[in-house]
């Protein structure tokens, strides 16, 4: 008998070690690479259970979103495509600001993930994987055929959008709590089987909204912060941290984090509220400040707790990542590549560059910024090992292209590893490294027929009714 019960623990243990990881991915929108106490020393921000989930896993030091700001971001994370390929480059419109100012006619937008792209939860679910969203979605409805049930999801709950005016449900004005229950719901439902969690919160976006105790709690702490201290900023954020410490409680109490992918970043660039000096810019711009975000990856047994990595990665890579994980192969046209090698120690991947593309205009403009009008004008931007190239595409279009480079002020040159905060721009000054640079986009522009904008007509920019104007 004893013989008998030792084989059947064996058989368990072993169907155990045979099972794929379950995943969740924790997506916060708006969080600036700079907002995590363990990205920031000021003191003043606070983070307990983001800080734990770096201790315990790895840290992305040039970790940076698909796109600016939240639909395209979200749009490269479900497909694993870079933007010219799905076509969402803004939200709602590309034509964003004072038309008087724009010098050429943008790409229109696509507001939905197409029907026919096959998106990270559907590939998932194709390997046996329960698949749940829970909070913010963006890339269409269910009256359009792209809702999240119609893009792989098993069970999608909104848990409902915060209202803008601030004045939601003072115990939890985010949904971030609403959002986090139904997830934890969905794992306790699927514990038996793998399962993909997509959790993706509204927070930190405006209106900036937390508990009255948080607020007093950081309005406390200002009186004596030595750094720039923001109350309901900080606050907000860590409300939505102890969601995630909820969540991380869940998956302890049910026996699962020792077999689970945790992975948190965010959508986008923090808002021109977060302190996101030294970094130049802010959402919706392709300024470091912009793109760049926190990224923390937690699998114990095989990510090395308390690790760092400084290898570029783009949140299009996620898709190819879990896929490879649940023993699947990505997919030939995805653009992002998986991080299993990365999560196993490696030091670098087979690329040598990540690209953005946005063919359009946002109003705004954000510190440090190129433009005093627009948080961006069209532009495609790469990064290739420590160098990052902006292409704007009037000068380069309209001002002479190539044959003028050295006086069109089509594009700007960094070297983030001397100057991660983008002060000085050495397009005049390295011309090699300029139009290597340069002679890549021009080739990834025909590889992924990426769209530009056209001269424009007669009778100026045509409207759009789908403009849209603010934060987002």
């Amino acid at each position: 008998m004893r013989s008998l019960v030792a084989l059947l623990s064996l058989a368990v243990s072993a169907l155990a070690a045979e099972r794929p990881p379950n995943i969740v991915l924790i997506f916060a929108d708006d969080m600036g690479w700079h907002d995590t106490g363990f990205s920031n020393t000021n003191g003043y921000f606070e983070t307990p259970n983001l800080d734990k989930l770096a201790k315990d896993g790895m840290t992305f030091t040039a970790a940076y979103a698909g796109a600016a700001n939240c639909a395209p971001s979200r749009g490269c994370l479900m497909s694993g495509q870079y933007t010219p390929r799905h076509g969402i480059y803004a939200v709602g419109s590309t034509s964003r600001g004072p038309k008087a100012q724009f010098r050429m006619e943008p790409v229109p937008n696509t507001s939905d993930l197409r029907p026919a792209i096959v998106t990270m939860a559907e590939a998932l679910k194709a390997q046996g994987y329960a698949t749940g969203h829970f909070g913010k979605w963006h890339l269409g409805s269910a009256k359009n055929g792209t809702g999240p049930l119609q893009q792989g999801f098993d069970t999608s709950d909104p848990a409902l959008i915060p209202p803008p005016d601030g004045k939601g449900d003072a115990n939890d004005p985010k949904r971030a709590y609403s959002i986090t229950r139904g997830a934890c719901e969905f794992i306790e439902k699927n514990k038996e089987r793998p399962f993909f969690a997509y959790v993706a919160h509204h927070a930190i976006h405006a209106a900036l909204q937390a508990r009255p105790e948080t607020l007093a709690k950081f309005q406390d702490k200002a009186k004596t912060a030595k750094a720039d201290a923001k109350p309901l900023y900080a606050a907000c954020t860590y409300d939505l941290d102890d969601t995630v410490g909820i969540l991380l409680k869940k998956l302890s109490d049910l026996g699962l984090d020792k077999n689970t992918i945790v992975i948190f970043t965010s959508d986008n660039g923090g808002t021109p509220q977060s302190p996101n000096e030294p970094l130049r810019g802010a959402k919706g711009a392709y300024y470091e400040g912009g793109i760049r975000e926190p990224f923390v990856v937690r699998w114990p047994g095989t990510v090395q707790p308390g690790s760092k990595c400084e290898v570029p990665v783009i949140n299009e890579d996620l898709y190819p990542t879990f896929v490879s994980a649940a023993g699947g192969t990505p997919a030939a046209n995805l653009d992002g590549l998986s991080l299993l090698p990365l999560f196993k120690g490696a030091s670098t991947l087979p690329r040598e560059s990540i690209f953005w593309h946005f063919p359009g205009y946002l109003d705004n403009p954000v510190p440090r910024g190129r433009d005093k009008v627009f948080r961006t004008r069209p532009v495609t931007t790469i990064r290739k090992g420590d160098w990052k190239l902006l292409c704007y595409h009037e000068e380069w279009l309209l001002d002479g292209g190539k044959d003028k480079l050295d006086t069109n002020h089509a594009v700007e040159l960094y070297n983030l590893k001397d100057d991660p905060g983008e002060h000085h721009d050495l397009a005049a000054e390295n011309h090699a490294k300029r139009d290597e640079l340069m002679t890549d986009i021009l080739a990834w522009w025909k590889k992924t027929d990426a769209k530009l904008p056209t001269p424009l007509g007669k009778d100026g920019p045509k409207a759009d009714e789908d403009e849209k104007s603010g934060e987002e």
